[in-house]
């Protein structure tokens, strides 16, 4: 470091700038001094043991600064208590004295090739510099001590490229380098190990070649650590699903976070099956069968909690796709308050679950957060002295509080077929994953008459179309009014990212044009995001569910004939107190919950 940066990075200055943002008081500065060098003895004795663990080429130049100690005390912010002082707050206000712009790097918008490519892994982990992008013939490139004047010089020769330096915290750059370098030397290495062409149906014609003695095993070490950064990769981006799609010439991997699918890495097509052997192998399916579809699982430690994996494989036109659905239990098992239901919504729906017995359907298309309710309904259910059973295609979740059973037709167990049999287990609750035949719809309402509480899904676009889809089954209207006590409709609308929300009038017609009316309001008061480090610029981060419950009252039952509508039913039902979806979705935008594309991309209203 130079003395320049040295000077920059001293205790007086930080601390200046500090005070000078009003993020610490005098006192707070004071105390720091005094703490200084205990502190710093103590981070460099755990860096020193660090380092000697540490392989010599993944070694980092990273020796302890004044930034490092503050920022491991956790101080109290003076502006806002409730907030600590952490590191990335501190190179933000350095930054903006620096007159240098701050980034926070979002990992799903760097090119892989770029980062890794620019300058070797051992220049970049011992100088701390991550190059991330190339604008207005500039390369961009991230550190915490921009003024390393001789670094900046050797990247502008080695590039042939104007270098423009921007901030970015200590720890964001060390955890970067070693992801994308650690993953792109996996990659690089295996696909050095495995040169020749790909065998794929990139034509749909049958191509021969022989095994050859160098050919990829999935248990080659550069794979299995490809596959351990794929899975902490999606872990930290908290993606519900990746894919992993072969193309003609590459292989591509899309995570989806929120819903939306983002492109995060293009992969060499010839170490493509290795990549999809290893998931398989782990997932215990057949790694020679590449010609059927497949379906597995794996369990895996997600920061101290099992998270279940769900593997599924499907032959596509230039290979064997793969897609893995992450099953994470914090968000399948919920509260049924921190759903997103409304007050009286939700004490509707309690209503009905705590009923002894009969039929409750929960109703939306895919992807709409059906297995969550299912799943934080029957843990809100479960007690030591219920027996809860569940027949599901595949088990979403393993729960040892539940007695679940998957469906394999090949040895005759479908969701109509089983259920003969468990009702003869003593349960209490039954749980169907979907009620799709007439077979299934006609043994679940035989449970819930002989005293057992039955809860499924069906895909309809709302709760009293599900009414109509059941007798469309083949059910006697008699029996569905006996037994159906309680339908819910939902979807899920992305919130508004907390972080950058910002309140913002509309005028009221234009609203009312796109179909949302709010009477004789000249304008309404929404938000929106204004899109920031921590959402992506999205403007979004994470889901909330939007619900219409309709418990069957005696009025709605009259209704329930062979020839019923559902546009009387949704009429009876709104007459007795039932909110739409759109309603309830047009309640969490005047709350500023979301926003009014995400109210008209998710609902409808019948014309």
């Amino acid at each position: 470091m130079t003395r320049n940066a040295e000077d920059r990075f001293s205790a007086e200055n930080v601390c200046r700038v500090l005070m000078g943002n009003g993020l610490i008081s005098e006192d707070q500065k004071q105390t720091v001094l005094k703490k200084e060098q205990a502190v710093r003895r103590k981070l460099e004795k755990v860096r020193a043991m660090r380092q000697a663990s540490a392989p010599a080429k993944g070694r980092v130049s990273n020796p302890v600064t004044f930034v490092d100690v503050i920022s491991s005390l956790a101080l109290e912010r003076k502006d806002d208590p409730t907030k600590t002082l952490d590191e990335e707050t501190i190179f933000q206000v350095l930054a903006k004295a620096w007159k240098i712009p701050y980034r926070k790097i979002d990992p799903l918008k760097l090119n892989l090739n770029l980062v890794t490519t620019t300058i070797p892994h051992t220049f970049a982990i011992k100088h701390l510099v991550l190059p991330i992008a190339i604008k207005d013939g500039n390369l961009v490139v991230a550190t915490p001590n921009p003024f390393n004047v001789e670094v900046m010089e050797d990247i502008a020769r080695v590039s042939h490229l104007k270098v423009k330096p921007i901030v970015s915290s200590k720890s964001d750059i060390i955890k970067l380098i070693n992801e994308f370098f650690g993953f792109k030397r996996s990659i690089a290495a295996a696909e050095d190990q495995f040169s020749m062409p790909a065998v794929d149906l990139g034509n749909l014609e049958q191509f021969v070649r022989l095994r050859t003695a160098d050919e990829l095993p999935s248990t080659d070490q550069h794979i299995v650590n490809a596959v351990d950064h794929l899975f902490g990769y999606a872990f930290e981006q908290r993606a519900s699903d990746v894919h992993i799609e072969p193309k003609r010439d590459k292989s591509m991997v899309r995570l989806r976070i929120d819903g939306a699918l983002h492109n995060v890495y293009e992969l060499p097509k010839n170490v493509h099956s290795a990549i999809v052997s290893r998931i398989k192998t782990l997932a215990r399916l057949d790694m020679a069968e590449k010609r059927r579809p497949q379906d597995g699982r794996i369990k895996m430690d997600k920061e101290g909690v099992e998270a279940e994996i769900r593997i599924s494989t499907v032959p596509v036109a230039f290979g064997e796709k793969l897609v893995m659905r992450i099953m994470d239990p914090e968000i399948l098992f919920q509260d049924l308050d921190k759903l997103g239901f409304t007050s009286m919504d939700l004490i509707r729906y309690q209503q009905f679950v705590n009923l002894p017995h009969g039929i409750i359907l929960v109703c939306g298309p895919t992807g709409s957060g059906k297995s969550t309710t299912l799943y934080s309904t029957l843990r809100y259910l479960s007690t030591p002295d219920v027996n809860i059973t569940t027949v599901e295609d595949p088990i979403e979740m393993v729960h040892e509080q539940f007695n679940q059973i998957a469906v394999q037709p090949q040895v005759d167990i479908t969701f109509g077929s089983i259920l003969r049999y468990i009702l003869r287990q003593d349960p209490d609750i039954i749980m169907i994953g979907e009620m799709r035949d007439l077979e299934t719809a006609e043994n679940a309402i035989q449970a819930a008459l002989t005293g057992h509480l039955v809860l499924s899904t069906l895909h309809t676009n709302d709760a009293p179309s599900a009414i109509t889809r059941l007798l469309d089954l083949g059910i006697p209207h008699f029996l569905a009014q006996a037994t159906l006590v309680g339908i819910l409709g939902q979807r899920l609308v992305r919130r508004i990212c907390h972080h950058c929300k910002e309140p913002f009038e509309m005028d009221a017609g234009e609203l009312a044009a796109l179909g949302l009316d709010f009477g004789k309001q000249d304008t309404v008061t929404i938000h929106r995001g204004k899109g920031c480090l921590k959402c992506r610029g999205t403007g979004y981060l994470g889901r909330s569910g939007i619900y219409e419950v309709l418990p069957t009252s005696e009025a709605i039952k009259r209704h329930l004939t062979p020839e019923c509508d559902a546009e009387v039913i949704r009429d009876t039902a709104r007459k007795e107190g039932m909110v739409t979806l759109r309603e309830n979705a047009v309640k969490k935008l005047l709350a500023g919950e979301t926003t009014y594309q995400e109210v008209l991309r998710v609902t409808w209203e019948p014309s």
